[in-house]
């Protein structure tokens, strides 16, 4: 491909990117740049590599199949300061532990979070519903069909992570997701096992 062409791609497939603010899907961007998929990608990687390579003020990031601009974290302070935004709420031990679960389990319901975490887990809940960590994603087929959650996107970007498989593995799990726990109720990792 001619460079000049290959920069009015990169330049088009920018706009969209800042135009949009959200993540936009692969799928979008081809349609609307007359791309195929290999060649956006290729586009998209090129632009992450620049942003991040030139020490950019922003940063090109890749959740799933979308794609997103957004500030570069070693900038956040004086960003922050720009738009006098207050720095974001740390989650608390409770909300950690139910997003933990949520993210590891998913989609499960409240009544499963509840019986990993031994309280009622409703109020957690409603507050990681809030923030958009989590969010509704159907209901079980059983009676009384419970809300399942699963995490969004933005779980992911608060987290720095591309997708789900990027979780660290969880201490303990079993190959089947089950947690092998100690006689005193205690998750045994492999050490201990």
């Amino acid at each position: 491909m001619e460079t000049r062409e290959m920069k009015e791609i990169e330049a088009a497939v920018e706009g969209i990117l800042f135009a949009s603010g959200e993540p936009v899907h692969i799928d979008r961007i081809c349609l609307a740049a007359e791309l195929d998929r290999p060649t956006a990608e290729l586009v998209l990687q090129k632009l992450m590599d620049y942003y991040s390579f030139e020490r950019r003020g922003m940063r090109l990031l890749r959740l799933e199949d979308s794609w997103q601009l957004c500030s570069a974290p070693e900038y956040a302070d004086v960003i922050r300061r720009a738009f006098e935004i207050r720095k974001p709420a740390k989650l608390s031990q409770p909300a950690l532990e139910v997003l933990t679960i949520i993210a590891y389990y998913q989609p499960t319901t409240r009544a499963y979070v509840d019986q990993i975490r031994g309280v009622d887990s409703s109020y957690t809940v409603g507050l990681l519903l809030d923030r958009h960590l989590i969010e509704e994603c159907g209901r079980l087929q059983v009676p009384g069909r419970p809300r399942l959650y699963r995490t969004t996107k933005a779980f992911l970007r608060a987290f720095h992570l591309n997708s789900l498989e990027d979780l660290p593995e969880m201490p303990g799990m079993e190959a089947d997701g089950q947690l092998r726990l100690a006689e005193d109720g205690s998750v045994l990792d492999d050490a201990n096992a």
